[in-house]
């Protein structure tokens, strides 16, 4: 069994055996969709996640040998040597999903990386295909999160077929369909928490970031339950102008050059502007998502504050 998650074949298996899968379940969501009339799906969407999966998957190819490459650069000098046993898969899979988990949270703390990472969620739809929707340039930079783990001793193939495997999972978690998933929401990056991530609620604002593991945002302060008093809204705010392919593509970017092409600005605001969270401003007018969430809770609890003196 094992061998078929060993070297490049091993990956290979992985994609090879869940397009099927891919293409039944999202079937499967399409037709209850249908009958529902639920409205989880339209035309343009898809053809639009279609694209940037397409434009991301020939970059990954592009890519592929150069980041390869440098993840066995630091293996053959690896820390470690470990043997091929079930334990060593389980601490790949963990520690890979770790990776992923900071890769994502950078993804939305740093602008440059935001403006990468957006096309994932600057759609108004969340279905299963919504989980192709790719960021098209990750492949860029990617592989400089799982070279670490390459040095502790984890081949680099192993580290993406179980990365693979991760993906796989974080497809399917895009659905309404599946309302709660029980006790593994302790465990899981559940469809319900993966909602949480792709709101632009901003109660809901840079939450849930893991891939399968929800453990790593409860231990780093960034997990939020979904709550039936806060509907879900998905998309990016302030929303996109249009959906032409390129402006789903470049419209962060395009707003980092108006920025950045300020007249009078120093050095280190550009750089600023390029790298600093998103929503900052060199003069104070901006506000970043904690901004946005401490007011919001400022604002809450001021609410429960009045409630309570107006009834005592």
């Amino acid at each position: 069994m094992m061998d078929f998650f060993m070297g490049e074949d091993g990956l290979e298996n992985v994609y090879a055996w869940s397009i099927p899968l891919h293409i039944t379940v999202i079937l499967a969501e399409m037709i209850y969709s249908h009958i529902s009339q639920a409205k989880l799906y339209s035309g343009k969407d898809v053809a639009t996640n279609v694209y940037l999966a397409l434009m991301n998957f020939g970059l990954d190819l592009i890519m592929k040998a150069f980041a390869m490459g440098v993840m066995f650069f630091f293996y053959n000098h690896r820390l470690f040597t470990w043997d091929f046993t079930i334990w060593y898969w389980i601490i790949c899979f963990i520690v890979t999903d770790f990776a992923y988990y900071v890769l994502h949270y950078v993804d939305h703390h740093s602008r440059a990386f935001w403006a990468v990472h957006i096309t994932h969620h600057n759609s108004e739809f969340f279905n299963l295909t919504t989980g192709f929707r790719s960021p098209v340039l990750q492949p860029l930079y990617r592989y400089l999160y799982f070279s670490p783990l390459a040095f502790l001793g984890f081949n680099p193939w192993h580290i993406m077929v179980v990365y693979a495997i991760g993906q796989v999972y974080g497809t399917w978690v895009h659905t309404q369909t599946v309302k709660s998933m029980g006790i593994l929401e302790y465990i899981l990056v559940t469809p319900s928490h993966h909602r949480v991530h792709h709101a632009c609620n901003i109660k809901y604002l840079d939450r849930n970031m893991g891939m399968c593991l929800i453990i790593w945002d409860k231990i780093f302060g960034t997990f939020e339950k979904e709550d039936p008093n806060v509907p879900v809204k998905f998309g990016i705010y302030p929303k996109m102008p249009n959906e032409r392919p390129d402006t789903v593509l470049f419209y962060e970017w395009r707003k980092i050059w108006k920025d950045i092409k300020q007249p009078g600005l120093k050095f280190t605001d550009r750089i600023n502007y390029i790298f600093n969270s998103p929503g900052w401003r060199h003069d104070g007018t901006g506000k970043t998502v904690r901004q946005y969430q401490k007011e919001y809770l400022e604002k809450k609890a001021g609410k429960k504050g009045k409630v309570q003196k107006q009834s005592a």
